[in-house]
């Protein structure tokens, strides 16, 4: 993706089923829970990159013994930053006590964040400041071992401002209107609620305080906790919590839109946001791996035993597209698959653009996760230059010449790395003027491939705010002196805010939006825009249920072809020569390309949850009032 947005969040979970005896035995170490943690968190990096955190729980400790370590990051390599961090402390540990070295029992009890229940988390901040108090997990502390909670997880909620009000009614003083808090202190009220409903009952039944703990342990309640807690949520999650005695769960959201996948053995339960990096870590098969279905909760219990309990009644299932487009690693077999198809379903447009001129036209991509769909394309493309090949060898079969033949077969589609993102270039000054003179030199050209009379095909993931296209690639590419630049989108038009995940808050920086606008000032229509803001006004007290998305009516006039064309217009500043030709993928070839992941909000307007709605139009609201407050 051209342009800089902060996204997803990624998740990690590892529960050990056997004793760390059995992994020393076994792998040669007791650390083994931690290593396969440091692996599982670095496989997903590119899922965040503002901070990190990791939690850890040990078993069966005696009182008086730590048994929670937690370490956060916000610097630079967050990851990397942690893990220093805890082998520099185990290492420690080990060189002042070498009588840790054969003794298990010893390096559980002794040393820091080995156990046998472990919580990893990258960062990308889509909510608050990026300071280390936002960095997750979060722990909710407390003197009884069953109230101790952490929570961390990949998501947005659209209703903040309710459940924070939720908790004020329950009685309790939230420090802060945080997503990642309010959800935290709400299951850590019915948490604390289950613990106390169990301790009566058991005092009842002649148990001591001492003695009733074990006992809470295995009768708590875990999916009753979480229905309780979920009620009221609305947003896209998958949600990851340990209890202080053991107990744990990742549970996913009920329309399916974050993603979550797990993988269990009788050594192992491990639940991550990607189904790769789990198969890399533990070396498995891509059947071994399941998907969690959306409203369910997997849960393990303190004693090993593992369930998948649906938690609240799933809703049709709306996963996130842009998993498939851009976030998610391409190494996933389905992912790698539906990306190249997403390239494939784009050459019929592309051909068009050029006039079905494959030998005077250069094919490229932004280097970024667009790779695996310009694959695709660049197939497709020869599939047509195999298909003129044939039509001319067949046009002139009669008088066709060896020197002929070998001429049409010498034809070759023309590929090129042409831009190159130098990653060393920050923009380190905010100033308009003098920071878009910077973003112009983010990516350098390849010189010397491109011939005057070329067109230029060049793919990205896709264009939001287009941003780095007009102020850096485009001018870029226009110093090779193309005929033609056809930038490639393999996402259709980004036209709504999305708000379970993803950082697009704000109409206004979506170029689609932009160029919607334009066309109703040129059309005589801009009255449309008043209209569609007396609309959202009205709304603003009814429940989310029956909120409308009316921000549509804005795109109604036009065909996306016409959107299309005020973007290539937007793009191209007047010192560029060549032709700018910008193409979307339609949403129909998106859902063939990705069959499974149907979650298109961003791209139609069709919020999976009834607070997406009331999110569009706080964000046309802003627009109009010139507000830039976040739209949830």
């Amino acid at each position: 993706m051209s342009d800089a947005i902060k996204h997803e969040c990624g998740i990690a979970q590892v529960r050990l089923l056997k004793p760390l005896e059995y992994y020393k035995e076994k792998y040669g170490t007791a650390f083994y829970g931690v290593n396969k943690m440091y692996l599982l968190m670095e496989k997903q990096h590119n899922r965040g990159q503002d901070g990190a955190g990791f939690a850890s729980i040990k078993l069966n400790v005696q009182p008086g013994e730590r048994y929670i370590s937690r370490i956060r990051s916000n610097q630079a390599q967050p990851i990397q930053d942690i893990f220093e961090q805890i082998n520099q402390r185990i290492n420690d540990e080990m060189k002042e006590h070498p009588e840790y070295a054969d003794d298990v029992a010893l390096q559980k009890r002794k040393i820091p964040y080995l156990g046998e229940l472990f919580l990893g988390h990258v960062r990308y901040g889509t909510f608050g400041k990026n300071s280390i108090e936002s960095v997750h997990p979060f722990l909710r502390q407390n003197n009884w071992m069953h109230r101790n909670l952490i929570v961390a997880g990949n998501f947005n909620m659209t209703n903040v401002n309710q459940l924070f009000n939720n908790l004020v009614e329950l009685g309790q003083h939230p420090k802060e209107k945080a997503d990642t808090v309010t959800i935290m202190e709400k299951i850590g009220h019915f948490l604390d609620s289950e613990v106390r409903k169990l301790y009566k009952k058991l005092k009842k039944e002649g148990y001591s305080k001492q003695d009733a703990s074990p006992h809470i342990a295995e009768q708590l309640n875990v999916a009753k906790i979480l229905k309780k807690s979920s009620k009221n949520w609305d947003g896209g999650y998958a949600m990851a919590g340990l209890m202080g005695h053991g107990d744990s769960f990742v549970l996913r959201d009920p329309a399916g839109i974050r993603p979550c996948y797990y993988y269990k053995d009788d050594e192992v339960v491990v639940v991550a946001s990607e189904r790769p990096v789990i198969q890399t870590v533990f070396n498995l098969n891509f059947e071994d791996i399941k998907e969690l279905d959306p409203g369910h909760a997997i849960i393990t219990k303190k004693n090993g035993d593992v369930s998948i309990t649906k938690i609240i009644e799933p809703l049709e299932r709306k996963a996130c597209s842009f998993e498939r487009i851009y976030f998610s690693r391409g190494s996933d077999a389905e992912i790698y698959k539906e990306r190249k198809m997403l390239g494939r379903l784009l050459m019929p447009e592309v051909l068009k653009a050029i006039n079905y001129d494959t030998i005077n036209t250069v094919f490229s991509f932004i280097p970024n996760t667009a790779e695996t769909s310009f694959y695709g394309m660049v197939e497709a493309a020869q599939d047509e230059l195999n298909r003129q090949k044939n039509e001319a060898i067949l046009a002139e079969k009669e008088n066709l010449t060896d020197e002929r033949l070998q001429e049409i077969l010498a034809h070759r589609l023309r590929t090129e790395k042409i831009a190159i993102k130098d990653v060393k270039l920050r923009t380190f000054i905010t100033e308009d003027s003098s920071r878009d003179d910077l973003v112009a030199h983010v990516y350098d050209v390849t010189y010397g491939v491109i011939k005057k009379d070329d067109n230029l095909v060049i793919i990205d993931d896709s264009i939001v705010r287009g941003t780095t296209l007009k102020k850096s690639i485009i001018k870029m590419m226009d110093r090779l002196n193309p005929k033609q630049i056809v930038v490639v989108s393999s996402a259709p038009q980004i036209r709504y805010p999305d708000c379970y995940g993803i950082d697009m808050a704000r109409l206004e920086d979506l170029v689609a939006f932009r160029a919607a606008l334009d066309l109703l000032k040129e059309n005589g229509k801009y009255d449309l825009v008043e209209e569609v803001y007396n609309k959202c006004k009205q709304q603003v007290n009814l429940k989310d249920k029956d909120v409308q998305n009316f921000v549509k009516e804005i795109y109604e006039p036009f065909t996306d072809e016409q959107i299309s064309e005020k973007i290539s217009e937007l793009l191209s500043e007047p010192t560029v020569e060549a032709d700018v030709k910008v193409i979307y993928q339609s949403v129909d070839n998106l859902h063939k390309a990705c069959p499974k992941n149907l979650g298109d909000w961003y791209f139609t307007g069709e919020y999976p949850t009834p607070g997406g709605n009331r999110v569009v139009n706080r964000a046309f609201i802003n627009f109009f009032e010139g507000n830039k407050d976040r739209a949830y």
